[in-house]
């Protein structure tokens, strides 16, 4: 363990150190190639107080199985994690805004990953010739993503947006189960076990000397889905707008029957008016 008062580590500081299996991490700092080729390192602690991973800092650790990123780190530098090809779960915290090219390239075990809301890019290559990656979960749906972030990704088969399966499941519970049917229309789209999936797109592009296959989200079909989920929202919300006004003008009539007393005229709030209301108050 790296102890209290260490700033940072440099750039090759324990570069290609093939005896080297554990170590946790305090300084804010590590620089390029400092643990690179370190091909006996299994386990890695990053500690919350770090701020900068460089690039390939990382690079070809290939006993390495899981990875957490603290919540301190904006970017995965370049390389940083590249050719780790025994890594099978990245942790993603709340606050990494970006993943820069080939950041996760050739971790050939990583089978899903999950992009904290935070994120906002991720870059060309990032998470290239990913072979066994099937899912990725994504917490903000206006994340910027390269076209060639997932090139050569082969086993990718689907994307999962949490924010939007919320915002679905929240219409259902107002009364609106249809949507349901509505976005499995859309081709390829599942609505599953209160869950919004969405297919990959998979296209062909030159590059180079010859063409590779590009996986990446189907925006037209996205947009469908977010277009659906606007649409019932506005419904929602002007039902709810005018059981309100039948909700008071029933108070209104109760007044001017019996203005003495108004407590023998209580009227429960409309059903879909409470949910919106105790959605608010759960700040959900």
């Amino acid at each position: 363990m790296l102890n209290d008062g260490l700033k940072k580590i440099c750039s090759h500081a324990f570069y290609e150190c093939k005896g080297l299996e554990y170590i946790a991490i305090l300084p804010s700092t590590i620089s390029d190639y400092a643990f690179q080729n370190c091909r006996s390192l299994r386990e890695v602690v990053l500690n919350e107080g770090l701020k900068m991973i460089g690039c390939h800092v990382f690079d070809g650790c290939t006993a390495l199985e899981s990875i957490t990123i603290p919540t301190t780190v904006d970017d995965i530098n370049a390389s940083a994690f590249m050719g780790c090809t025994h890594l099978q779960t990245v942790v993603l915290k709340e606050g990494i805004k970006r993943i820069k090219t080939d950041a996760f390239g050739e971790c050939t075990s990583l089978r899903s990953v999950e992009l904290p809301s935070t994120i906002s890019k991720i870059s060309q290559n990032a998470f290239r010739s990913c072979r066994t990656l099937r899912e990725v979960v994504i917490h903000n749906e206006e994340i910027q993503i390269d076209d060639k972030a997932f090139i050569r990704c082969s086993s990718k088969a689907r994307f999962k947006f949490p924010s939007l399966s919320t915002r679905i499941n929240n219409i259902i519970q107002v009364g609106h189960p249809n949507i349901k049917a509505k976005i499995n229309d859309i081709p390829a789209v599942e609505w599953r076990g209160g869950e919004l999936i969405i297919p990959v797109k998979k296209t062909r592009a030159h590059l180079g000397l010859g063409s590779e296959t590009l996986i990446k989200v189907d925006e037209e079909k996205l947009t469908k889905v977010k277009g659906l989920i606007v649409f019932y929202e506005v419904v929602k919300e002007a039902i709810i707008i005018f059981e309100l006004a039948l909700w008071k003008s029933r108070i209104d009539q109760a007044d001017l029957s019996s203005p003495s007393d108004r407590r023998a005229y209580r009227i429960e709030v409309p059903g879909p008016a409470k949910d919106t209301i105790l959605q608010y108050l759960r700040g959900e």
